[in-house]
């Protein structure tokens, strides 16, 4: 029984802006349903499976695209016609994730948190577009561009921790930005050589007992 009360994801714009993350959306969840088969050539699918199948991904569609498809009752038949209408976009896709990863450097970013969510919506996009970057390739993105300053200490320090998958990595980097934070708020707090407060305070009775 299909569960239309709200969407399950975004529906496809009619710009085709968001058609490659949709196809992966309409794949999982056709699947979750046992509708899969149902956008698949030469498939076997029943006639009601068809039926909801075309009912769900109609119900994923920007309102102007369901009029312009609105003849269309078999879910293969509209699964290929919106491939062959937006899978072009792959080619402008392709060469921006291509030119943003060559570009992407570690040492242009103030957070590991916001550095990693370009990381992943770089290789995301890459991925959809039928490209893999392995964590091999994450890891040496990262280790290469760290700032000039430290790239040759750093680079060895971690290269000899011996990481093999990205996240491993990233949270290493996360506990180091965390430990220099708090290093920092303690040296803002009471710079290096002053005195703590309390031994200010004795210091100060003592001269003034001296005084007297």
């Amino acid at each position: 029984m299909l569960n239309l009360s709200k969407r399950e994801f975004v529906a496809l714009d009619i710009s085709g802006k968001n058609y490659l993350s949709w196809v992966l959306d309409a794949k999982i969840h056709l699947t979750a349903k046992g509708l899969g088969d149902s956008i698949i050539k030469g498939n076997k699918a029943s006639s009601q499976d068809k039926a909801k199948a075309m009912i769900f991904l109609r119900y994923h569609l920007d309102e102007s695209l369901k009029v312009e498809y609105l003849t269309v009752k078999d879910p293969l038949e509209l699964w290929i016609c919106l491939k062959g209408r937006y899978d072009h976009l792959k080619a402008t896709v392709l060469p921006r994730a291509h030119y943003e990863w060559m570009h992407l450097r570690f040492q242009d970013y103030k957070t590991i948190i916001e550095y990693n969510s370009i990381v992943f919506r770089i290789t995301s996009q890459l991925k959809l577009c039928g490209e893999t970057i392995n964590d091999e390739d994450m890891l040496e993105n990262t280790l290469t561009t760290f700032h000039a300053s430290n790239v040759i200490l750093l680079q060895q320090q971690y290269r000899e921790k011996g990481f093999q998958k990205y996240s491993e990595l990233i949270s290493c980097l996360l506990v180091a930005e965390q430990h220099n934070a708090l290093l920092m708020r303690n040296h803002e707090a009471r710079p290096t050589e002053s005195a703590p407060l309390s031994e200010a305070h004795g210091a100060e009775a003592h001269d003034q007992s001296e005084i007297r």
